[in-house]
Order: structure tokens, then sequence, then C-alpha cells
């Protein structure tokens, strides 16, 4: 017995999953940073994948600028190397700061301007695993002089220290000299006493 399939036969015919193996992909990065202005600001990136980094795997990081809906591709790294995009803000700042092998996507973007406000996007694809949600990041650039040096508590702190430890020494020093003075009256006091 010969069967013959015609084409909307041959159409119906069971495939083979293409998803065989698939699971979500999950991208983690901080809800928002603040980098002051003129400096480097690090995009960090991180995805979780349970299939290993291989020459599919890419990373693609997106700009929506303050104020707009507007999403523009800026920066793309797939199979070590690195694309990046035509958009005037980032040309020439942008440095590959990941390792794929380490499940990092992060991205340095150099001497950050006002401009440079707005929400950034990481998308990360390591077929047949799918991206649940990308990263989204919101970052602030604000003035030098608004980002402490140091945090509040530390400088108070450093403070408190030096003022402790200053008195401490004050103490120690007149301790010391009002020892030295009595010592000398009780043995001037001890000659004067033998002599008579």
């Amino acid at each position: 017995m010969i069967f013959v399939l015609n084409a909307t036969q041959a159409f119906l015919a069971p495939l083979s999953p293409v998803t065989t193996g698939t699971s979500a992909l999950e991208v983690y990065t901080p809800k928002e940073i603040f980098v002051a202005n003129g400096t480097q600001g690090k995009l960090t990136c991180k995805f979780k994948s349970t299939n290993t980094t291989g020459t599919l795997t890419s990373v693609s990081w997106s700009f929506q600028p303050e104020g707009t809906d507007t999403t523009v591709s800026f920066f793309h790294y797939s199979q070590g190397q690195v694309y990046p995009g035509n958009y005037p803000p980032f040309k020439d700042r942008i440095s590959w700061a990941g390792d794929l092998d380490k499940k990092d996507a992060s991205i340095n973007i150099e001497n950050m301007q006002f401009i440079h406000n707005g929400t950034y996007i990481c998308d990360v694809k390591n077929p047949p695993d799918i991206v649940v949600q990308p990263g989204h990041i919101r970052l602030y650039v604000v003035e030098k002089e608004i980002l402490p040096v140091f945090p509040v508590w530390v400088v108070v702190g450093i403070v408190t220290a030096v003022v402790l430890g200053l008195t401490l020494l004050i103490s120690m020093i007149l301790a010391v000299l009002y020892r030295r003075r009595n010592s000398k009256r009780d043995y001037t006091g001890a000659q004067s006493y033998m002599r008579s």
C-alpha cells in the first residue's frame, strides 16, 4: 500500500519542536545609578542562562533619552566583536566591560554628560534560551559636587575617631606630667626629711 501526501497534508505533519530544551534567560541590572558629570559610568548587566554561552550569544544595549518614548540601539556585542552604533551622544565613548563566560554583559561609558540621562536597556540572547525581560537601568548624571567623595557615615566616623584619639592622647600626656611633678615633690620632701 502506498500513501500519497498532498501539499496540505504535508504541512499538517507533526514537526519536531524547535523549543526543545528552551528555558528562560533572566537579565539582572540595578534599577538606577548615579554618575558624576564628566566621569566614567559602568552599566552593570548580569544574566542567568541554563545554556553555555557561545558563538550565538549576543548582547544589545539600547537607550531611551529622558522625556522621550523613542529607543535607540547604540551598542552590540557578538562573537567577541564590538559593534558601536552611529548614535552621536555615544560616539567613541563605549567600551565592553563584560565577560560572557561569566554571564556578564556590562559596558562602560566614558565622559558622561547630562544628555546621557535616561533609561538603558540590556538585552541578552543565548539561543535556544529566551529572554523573559531585558534589564532596565535608570541613569542620572549629576554634578560632581552632589556626589559625596565618602558616605556621610564614613566622614562622621573618621571625625569622631580623631577627636577621641586626640582626647585620649592629651589625657595620657597630662597624666604623665602630673606623675612626674608628684614624684619630684616626694623626692625633694624625702631629702629634706633626711637632712633634718
